[in-house]
């Protein structure tokens, strides 16, 4: 009797954890990711966000992101929204993009001249974040975040 016992609520945990857990279960969810940008200096020309679900291309390599997109400063702070994700951890590189021309301007010693931030709000030193220390986890259906710029020579 003891082992049907057990047989009968491992079964019920088994049913159970599918439901809890999509992976598990095979199930899709359509998710999305709103971030909301804090810190921008001005509306001049506009904010590129990248999400990365890896470590391959993050955070400067538009190119691997899942999804990427440039945005108008229509408010401040702006917000703005990645749909149709599975669940999973993802990263978001943001650009304000001051002169509209795709890509982060540096000066001559590669620092950066216009304002950028990661998700998780990292500490910036010497160099980007890494993937697993800007990672967020996106579950349900709708995550909410908000990223603060860095503006390091006055942007």
């Amino acid at each position: 009797m003891g082992f049907l016992k057990f047989l009968a609520i491992t079964s019920v945990f088994s049913v159970i954890g599918g439901i809890a857990n999509p992976s598990f279960a095979g199930l899709k969810q359509n998710s999305q990711l709103t971030v909301e940008i804090q810190g921008l200096k001005n509306r001049q020309g506009q904010v590129c966000l990248s999400l990365f679900a890896s470590s391959r291309g993050f955070p400067s390599n538009s190119s691997s992101a899942v999804q990427s997109q440039c945005v108008a400063i229509a408010t401040m702070p702006l917000t703005v929204t990645f749909k149709n994700l599975q669940p999973g951890n993802y990263a978001v590189a943001v650009l304000h993009d001051t002169n509209s021309d795709n890509k982060a301007n540096r000066n001559g010693l590669g620092i950066p001249l216009e304002g950028f931030g990661f998700s998780e709000n990292p500490v910036i030193r010497t160099g980007p974040p890494r993937f697993n220390d800007a990672a967020v986890l996106v579950a349900g259906s709708t995550t909410n975040i908000q990223i603060q710029l860095n503006y390091l020579l006055g942007g």
